[in-house]
């Protein structure tokens, strides 16, 4: 009989942590706590910023604040997200990754990443950045192809003419 109960409340507590509503926000409550991590400790203690940076967006305390706010956005998504949620339970295999596809878009960005590194060097930040965003475009393979194909145009635009790089 108490072996009954303890496996009967084993599976209801994995029921209660595979909830697709809890596992939402548990993401979102856990980037708001590392977004505020990374803005009240990691960046004011690990980052230095020199006072004589001309812009804003070239100091290096700048980009590191902006991640931590997408972070904090992000989470707060998640959290306002997951109210609406119903409580569906989270099953494991209906998952994409066995797919043939999926294990080839894995084995690909994995290419893609070595390719970043022995093309950087050569072709600069810039073009390289640019090259990666149009091929994650048609690896993603998203029914919105547009911004992936502006991107890069607003990418060269933002380093090449506001920046004057």
């Amino acid at each position: 009989m108490c072996s009954f109960l303890l496996a009967h409340r084993v599976y209801s507590f994995n029921d209660h942590l595979m909830n697709t509503k809890n596992i939402q926000f548990r993401l979102g409550l856990g980037s708001l706590f590392f977004a505020a991590f990374l803005s009240f400790y990691l960046v004011p203690s690990w980052v230095t910023a020199p006072a004589n940076v001309p812009r804003i967006v070239l100091s290096p305390i700048f980009w590191p604040l902006v991640l931590a706010g997408a972070l904090a956005l992000i989470g707060l998504g998640l959290l306002l997200s997951s109210r609406q949620l119903p409580n569906s339970v989270y099953v494991a295999e209906d998952s994409d990754f066995h797919r043939p596809s999926a294990i080839r878009r894995v084995v690909t960005l994995a290419v893609l990443m070595i390719g970043i590194v022995v093309v950087l060097p050569p072709l600069g930040l810039v073009l390289t950045t640019m090259l990666v965003i149009l091929a994650l475009g048609s690896l993603v393979k998203t029914q919105h192809p547009k911004p992936y194909l502006y991107a890069p145009c607003l990418y060269h635009w933002f380093f090449t003419l506001s920046l004057h790089m």
